[in-house]
This record gives structure tokens, sequence and C-alpha cells, in this order.
């Protein structure tokens, strides 16, 4: 093995996080290498989330034509040309990879095609995607290299060459009937889109809920949403084994309540969840510990059991989410800097990018209950914000909690239009030990989706010990 090159900062992955701290410790004058073997930027820019929302919104938008006439606006007949929505979506990812290289050039960071093992402590041997190798051993070392989606042992699944989320999204044919497996935010988001693409949809979950995450009234709402616009949604369904090659003709057998049963489809998408992408990286070598699922393991200021090594968002076992990831970011910068910083007791939102849309933040009712704590519960129905009646969009709910003892907000949840902005809102409260008191008197323009937080939260029950207006 050749003598390595000397590298100041050596980050594994292009991820969310790890560009981020390529791209600060390249502009603070140390000579920083990025080893990625495939996406650039990762794959949030590529083909996870911004390329599915880029379709779902091409979908919203067959929707909305579909249903002109209930707005005044005479469409006609409506046909969605799937070869247009996959260039939409093309070109989007190709203007992101171009300001991601423009990116490493002005900041300094060097970027290298190509796959990386580790063959020593702190140094990788890289095979170059164009040809050759380099070695480069760095005096800190940053991994970051995400996740896939996992495809469960079900017998002939495999084999039947299933698409999983990259896959789908490169579809540039209409799926006649699409067999989703896996009843999680990113099967429920594909599923909702291709329905409106105009293909048949099913959708198989093994739990007896889908988003296993969520309460059970959240959980019950998006299925009620879902079977609305024709979903099949098959609960309690196991996966038997599958017949047939996807895209051609596939048949998935199950064992549901009620028996046996075959599900006929053209195509299966695998939505069962993710696995971490540290297989056959060398990181005994590199004296990196993995966890029993395979995820590095990590201290809380996301310090890997090796000097000088640090792991960094999915790969780290941190939530699956790109603003997670970026946050991973900021606690290693600030205490490369001499910053106290760590991932403890981190408020972090999500969404779910169906419509409308789930979002949250904080505790549900069924993680209060695990923990132990009491809290009170307000529940507002969507359609009580006024905002709705100029929109038509008056499915969901909206549902705090609040502790029992105080008047903090530990909790969020909302279905409907704007979610996720709505919930920023609450997020915001929560970050700065805001109580609820204060948004629920709050003065929040009209007609906004924002506004129903008063109503919403003037309905919690008061505090047993008696409460004032504005007491906190």
């Amino acid at each position: 093995m050749p003598d390595p090159e000397r590298i100041d900062a050596l980050i594994l992955g292009s991820g969310e996080g790890g560009k981020y701290l390529a791209w600060h410790l390249a502009r603070s004058g140390r000579r920083t290498a990025v080893v990625e073997r495939r996406w650039i930027g990762g794959s949030c820019p590529n083909t996870n989330c911004l390329p599915s929302k880029n379709e779902i919104w091409s979908a919203k938008v067959a929707d909305l034509a579909r249903h002109g006439g209930q707005f005044g606006t005479a469409t006609g007949p409506v046909a969605v040309d799937m070869a247009k929505v996959l260039q939409r979506k093309r070109d989007m990812v190709e203007a992101l990879v171009a300001m991601h290289l423009e990116n490493y050039k002005a900041s300094g960071a060097e970027l290298i095609m190509g796959e990386g093992r580790f063959v020593a402590p702190k140094t990788l041997e890289v095979r170059l995607n164009d040809g050759g190798s380099r070695v480069l051993a760095g005096d800190q070392v940053f991994i970051d290299v995400g996740t896939h989606p996992a495809i469960p042992d079900v017998p002939g699944l495999r084999a039947a060459a299933p698409l999983t989320n990259i896959e789908a999204l490169e579809l540039g044919e209409l799926p006649e009937h699409l067999v989703v497996l896996g009843g999680g935010y990113v099967g429920l988001e594909l599923a909702q889109a291709f329905r409106r693409f105009g293909s048949r949809v099913t959708v198989v979950e093994l739990a007896p809920q889908l988003a296993g995450h969520e309460d059970p009234d959240v959980a019950d709402e998006v299925r009620s949403f879902l079977s609305d616009e024709g979903i099949d949604v098959r609960l309690s369904t196991r996966a038997l084994r599958v017949q047939g090659q996807s895209g051609r003709a596939v048949g998935l057998v199950v064992a549901t309540p009620a028996g046996e049963v075959t599900i006929a489809g053209s195509h299966i998408l695998v939505a069962t969840g993710r696995a971490p992408n540290t297989d056959g990286i060398g990181l005994d070598v590199a004296g990196v510990a993995l966890d029993d699922r395979g995820y590095i393991q990590v201290n809380e200021r996301l310090e890997t059991q090796a000097p000088d090594v640090w792991a960094i968002g999915e790969c780290a076992g941190s939530l699956q989410f790109t603003h997670v990831s970026f946050d991973d970011f900021r606690v290693i910068r600030d205490n490369l800097a001499g910053i106290d910083r760590s991932t403890r007791d981190r408020l972090a939102p999500y969404c779910m990018f169906t419509d409308p849309p789930l979002g949250r933040v904080g505790l549900s009712e069924a993680e209060a209950q695990r923990q132990g704590v009491t809290v009170r519960i307000a529940k507002l129905a969507i359609a009580a914000v006024l905002r709705t009646r100029t929109i038509d969009e008056k499915k969901g709910f909206m549902k705090a909690l609040v502790a029992t003892d105080s008047d903090r907000i530990l909790g969020f949840v909302m279905i409907g239009p704007e979610a996720g902005e709505v919930m920023a809102v609450v997020q915001t409260a929560m970050l700065a030990g805001l109580p609820y008191t204060g948004l629920r008197d709050a003065i929040i323009a009209h007609p906004t989706m924002a506004e129903g937080l008063g109503p919403l939260l003037s309905k919690l029950p008061a505090r047993a010990t008696g409460e004032q207006r504005g007491a906190t």
C-alpha cells in the first residue's frame, strides 16, 4: 500500500451533515476531502426528500385539475404524462447537484468520487469511479454513509426485483396497479401520489394501523383520507411470498385475519424501513463499533469509540430526517470550536407529506403514557378553522399535549393544510419555553391555519390547582 496522503479532515459520505461540515472546515482553512461513491449531496437532493416532494406536488396538481370544477374552473379530461413528471424531477435534481458542486468549489473542499474502505485507523483506500485508487489518512475522520431501503426476507421478493423509493421516482410510465409493502411515511406518500397519477394502489401493512409511530386517532384519520381516494388499505396483513416480476405482473401472497389471499399487481414497492450503509467499509479495522442493528455507536457528541472519529446522521442512529443530520453537523462543528453541545433532549419535528400533510413535534399520547408523563389534551377538528372554508380542505385535526402540573407544551400533532408550518409555530413556542396560554391568547392573522391554535388551546382543561388567563 502506498504512503497515504495526509488530510486534515477526511469525510466518508456526502450527506447533509457531512457536506456542511466539509464546507465549513474547508472555509476555515483546513485541508478537507469528501469521499462519495455516487450521490453528490447525499440522498436528500438525489433520491429521497426533495425528489419525492417534487413528484408529490405534481400529483397534487393532477388532483386539483381533476377537481377544478368544484372551484369554478372547467378543465375537461385530465391526463398525466409520467415522462414529463419524471423530467421535471430530474431537472430539479440536476440543478441541485450543480449547486452542490459549486459549493464544493467555492469552499475549497475536495470531492472525491469513489468507494472508500478503511484499511487502517483513520485511513481510507478509495477506488475511484474513473479508475485507479488513492489512499488518504485524516487527522480527524467523519463518517456520514447514511442508510438504504431494507428489503424484508420474504420468499421471492428479491427475485421479483421490487421497486424502492429510488426506482419508484424514476418511473416514466404509470403502474397499472402498484402494491405498496409497508404503511409508513414513505410508503403512504408514494401510495397517494401514484393513486393521484392514476394507478390502482394497495397498501399492505403488517401492523394493525398505518403510521405506526403515531397515535391511533392520527393513524385512523390518515387511513380515512387515503381510503376516500380509493387506496385499498390492508392492515394486520403479513407478506408470505411473492410470485412474478415487478414491472410485468406480480402476485403478493399475504396472510390476513380472514385467511390467505393473493394480491395481483403490476408493480411492487417496498417501503418497510431502512438499514445502515455500514457493511463492508472496514469499520472494524478503523476501531469503530456498531450496535446490534449495524448502526455506529456514538456518544452525545457524536464521537465514536475510535479517537478523532465521529459519525453523522442516519448511520449514527440519528432520526432519519435531513434536518436532524444538519443538526448533527452543528453539534460537531460547535464541539470542535470548544462550544459544549450535544444531541441530548433535541426537539426534532417531522412531517409526512401526504395531502393533507401530517406534522408532529414533541410527545404523542402513547409516548407520554410509556414515559409516565401525565398530560392535558385538547383536540380540534380542522374544519373548525375558518381558513378551511376558503380552500375547501376540511379533513384532519389538531391535537396538543400540555403538562398537568404546568402550562408547558409537551407535544403537538396536526393533520391538515400547512401542517408543517403550523407545527413550526408550536415548536418555536416549545423551544422558547412559552406557556400554552401565550399561544392561546396570541393575536394570529386571519384567515390562516395557525389561527386554529387559539381555539385548540382554549379547549384545554384547567390545572387542578386552578388557572388564570396568561398564568405561567
